[in-house]
């Protein structure tokens, strides 16, 4: 349980709330969801990028800037190409042959002669010339 404030010197808030710690590569350093807005009866409002709740001397406004967020969102739209990339530069080197031995000694990695939808009989096409 850690404490959570919210507002200013003159009206605020502080909350415990119980936060889950996750080991992933992420652009925010927390995400208050539906028991955060509870425990401080806040209430969300994504047009205005604003969240209000009651305080001891009114209500308490936190917001953001439209730039603000549209930055924050680059950084999430970076950070999950980034992921992905990686993920599949990875399972890339997983389908490469790790040493020379692996490769086969005709040096080619498909099917064998004669082990195609044809079997043995099969020949092989013509291409036009243009």
């Amino acid at each position: 349980m850690l404490p959570v404030t919210f507002g200013d010197p003159l009206n605020f808030r502080t909350e415990r709330l119980q936060f889950e710690v996750v080991d992933f590569a992420g652009s925010y350093h927390s995400i208050l969801g539906r028991p955060c807005y509870a425990k401080f009866m806040a209430v969300p409002n994504y047009t205005y990028l604003k969240l209000k709740m009651p305080g001891p001397r009114g209500v308490i406004t936190v917001g953001t800037s439209f730039k603000a967020a549209y930055q924050c969102e680059r950084a999430n739209c970076e950070l999950a190409a980034s992921l992905v990339a990686s993920k599949e530069l990875a399972d890339l080197r997983k389908g490469m042959p790790q040493s020379p031995k692996e490769v086969p000694k005709d040096g080619h990695q498909g099917a064998s002669e004669g082990s195609g939808p044809g079997g043995a009989t099969s020949k092989p096409r013509r291409t036009r010339r243009r």
